[in-house]
């Protein structure tokens, strides 16, 4: 198993810098990660640092609350793949979840599935906000929608990425589909621990602790 192409090495804070992305791109091009996350505002400058590598370019949508409009999302989208990210994440509209307004759930995540076509998208399901029957809804509507992941959580909102979570997803989505586990995933034995219970992909901040054993 290539741990490294398992992770999407994570900078999301409001507080990075310019260097601190430089510093996360270059970390990406040593270990060979997946991708980096990053805010939108950074997509530009990360795609430029990471020329000549195969490591990709993620960003999130709608981050970190979900409840941005549509149009906004799928407006969000479209001008991050014109700046060049080659993966999207996007927060779903969570309350419109807990209310059971599940065609605004759906129709959010068609409209960012449409702006973002040929491009990998990551369905946020926020679990630490959720039931375990509002997860196994939200898999299905990313699933309806089109969707090539979905992922436990942005970090931000309470609890990250649980082992159980990860396995009620796994069950949850047709098998073409995968998960992301998110959050709180900060040592090899964590990871190890995520794809034992379906996760094909890790977000994490900690990617190059992770290879090296720390």
């Amino acid at each position: 198993m290539n741990i490294a192409k398992l992770i999407d090495h994570t900078l999301l804070k409001p507080s990075a810098t310019q260097a601190q992305i430089k510093h996360l791109c270059d970390e990406a091009r040593t270990y060979n990660f997946c991708s980096v996350c990053v805010n939108p505002y950074w997509v530009r400058f990360a795609k430029e640092q990471l020329q000549g590598s195969d490591v990709k370019v993620c960003t999130v949508i709608g981050f970190a609350l979900g409840a941005d409009t549509t149009a906004v999302k799928a407006y969000e989208t479209k001008d991050a793949i014109k700046n060049g990210a080659d993966e999207i994440d996007m927060v779903i509209n969570i309350g419109a979840l807990k209310s059971q307004d599940y065609d605004t759930v759906l129709e959010d995540i068609c409209a960012v599935r449409k702006a973002c076509k040929g491009h990998i998208l990551k369905v946020i399901i926020e679990t630490s906000q959720l039931t375990d029957e509002e997860k196994v809804k939200a898999c299905q509507l990313a699933a309806q929608a089109g969707a090539d992941f979905v992922k436990t959580s942005t970090g931000f909102n309470g609890g990250g990425a649980t082992a159980q979570d990860v396995a009620l997803m796994r069950k949850s989505i047709p098998t073409h589909m995968q998960v992301k586990a998110s959050g709180g995933v900060r040592t090899r034995a964590d990871l190890l621990a995520m794809t034992a219970a379906g996760a094909t992909r890790i977000g994490a901040s900690a990617g190059v602790q992770i290879l090296e054993g720390k």
